[in-house]
């Protein structure tokens, strides 16, 4: 599907500044560092979640644990991707046991994909807290799911969608509205 991009809602300052404004509020929630980790939900939650541990290293002096979940196979929608799902690998070295997790992406939406996530998570350990951080929250949950930390709140239509373009993956730091046609 070829969208046309509407307007550009972040740039490369703006995300910067966003994810710095994040960093500074988990930090200030979760009163330090101790026992802090940050979990990227593959794809675009991954560089980000090393960027906001990069922040949090400037701030507080050191970095946090930080670990990689795919829900590729928790995804209630698995059927209609693709007949052979291309699976990724969750990189998670540590325990989740007592720990403050704060899971991150780069778009909320529907809420599925952090459901998703939970569901992968708990295969791997109780958490003493989860917390979401997003980039974009653009409304229309379909789940009771909401973000601690939002980068922007973008209130969207249906036919409109969000493209988050990072450096690490994209070559270019840029949020996106496109309209579908």
């Amino acid at each position: 599907m070829n969208l046309k991009t509407k307007t550009v809602i972040m740039d490369e300052n703006k995300i910067r500044r966003s994810l710095t404004r994040i960093a500074h509020e988990i930090i200030e929630k979760n009163k330090g560092t101790q026992d802090l980790v940050l979990i990227g939900i593959r794809s675009r939650g991954v560089p980000l979640a090393h960027r906001l541990n990069e922040i949090i290293e400037q701030i507080e002096g050191h970095k946090v644990p930080e670990g990689i979940i795919d829900i590729t196979l928790y995804r209630d929608d698995l059927s209609s991707l693709a007949e052979q799902p291309v699976l990724n690998k969750t990189e998670i070295t540590f325990d989740l046991k007592g720990k403050n997790v704060v899971l991150i992406d780069d778009v909320l939406y529907t809420g599925r994909t952090v459901r998703a996530a939970l569901d992968a998570m708990a295969d791997l350990g109780r958490a003493k807290t989860v917390q979401l951080a997003v980039l974009i929250d653009r409304g229309h949950k379909e789940l009771p799911i909401r973000a601690d930390y939002i980068g922007k709140n973008v209130p969207t239509s249906k036919n409109e969608v969000i493209a988050v373009l990072l450096k690490e993956t994209d070559g270019i730091d840029e949020v996106l509205i496109k309209e579908k046609p």
